[in-house]
């Protein structure tokens, strides 16, 4: 397994500071004026209402977290991301199913809900789990790290989606793989139509592996890994959310 960027050892919070249209997505403040330039999405894009798509006991009570880390083969010593991690329902369950000799980075765009989990993973003593702050259009992630990258009930919530999966590519290991979980809900609403997440996803350049319809998640599983070649920025056709 590769884990090159993933420290080992107590719970690192790298990249946070526990303290506290056009068309285009725009360049971020400070990139580079040869930065690419991304489409923006023909969708609308659901507002974040809530870090957790719904309390945890509820979740437990329906499996959830067994069932879909069962479908995505998550086994030890594997290291996984946890895209939109919220406050840890997926991270502390995925920390426990990789074993000690596995790593889990929780990543999320909010402060807040990554102070709360840095909380419950030190008070849980999770030494095989790091917390990273994440941004809207890009994960910032380590290159080459992971063997699966889940992002469960929150991809109808990315405001640049190109861009984002674009800068998720170079984070897969080599066969690592993309895992969603949606509702098929109306875009706009906290979901989105499975042939709307397929399209985005092949803009970018990856291949859609498997599709399961899974009402016991509330929603469906699906699973991607990178095609032969990144589309580039420029190159990428937006997909029609009719």
């Amino acid at each position: 397994m590769i884990r090159r960027a993933l420290t080992a050892g107590a719970a690192v919070f790298a990249g946070l500071t526990m303290t506290g249209c056009d068309g285009m997505v725009p360049v971020a403040p400070g990139a580079s004026e040869d930065a690419p330039v991304f489409p923006a999405p023909d969708r609308e894009v659901a507002k974040v209402v809530s870090n957790q798509f719904s309390n945890e006991d509820a979740r437990d009570e329906r499996n959830e977290a067994q069932v879909v880390m069962d479908l995505a083969d998550i086994r030890a010593e594997m290291t996984v991301a946890d895209i939109g991690a919220g406050e840890g329902y997926y991270t502390v369950r995925l920390a426990e199913r990789v074993g000690k000799d596995g790593r889990v980075l929780a990543q999320d765009i909010s402060r807040e809900a990554l102070k709360r989990l840095g909380q419950r993973v030190e008070k849980e003593r999770l030494e095989n789990i790091s917390i990273k702050e994440g941004k809207a259009d890009d994960p910032q992630l380590p290159d080459d790290s992971f063997d699966r990258i889940f992002m469960v009930h929150m991809y109808h919530e990315v405001t640049a989606p190109y861009a984002f999966l674009w800068n998720m590519w170079p984070a897969l290991a080599a066969g690592g793989q993309i895992i969603v979980v949606e509702s098929e809900s109306r875009v706009g609403s906290h979901g989105l139509p499975h042939t709307l997440l397929f399209c985005e996803f092949e803009a970018v350049g990856y291949v859609l592996v498997e599709y399961i319809e899974r009402p016991d998640i509330k929603g469906y599983f699906a699973r991607f890994q990178r095609g032969p070649k990144r589309t580039e920025p420029d190159a990428i056709k937006v997909c029609e959310a009719a």
